[in-house]
């Protein structure tokens, strides 16, 4: 388990309460991200480059979204 002082909230956290968000832990061969209202639960994990051209597909499927 990765320590709870690593995960750091998205700055794009919602309106609101901002619980409308993710966190995301770098560590040194990968990065991790977790749904913040359900911590516990299982999180996504990608080796440090291909973290990237995983975000950059998601802005090209979902432009207003990211």
């Amino acid at each position: 388990m990765i320590a709870p002082a690593l995960w750091k909230k998205s700055s794009f956290s919602g309106g609101g309460e901002g619980n409308d968000c993710v966190e995301i832990a770098h560590l040194d061969t990968h990065i991790s991200i977790r749904d913040s209202k359900a911590p516990a639960r299982a999180t996504l994990t990608f080796p440090t480059a291909a973290f990237a051209p995983f975000i950059e597909a998601l802005r090209e499927t979902h432009p207003t979204g990211l």
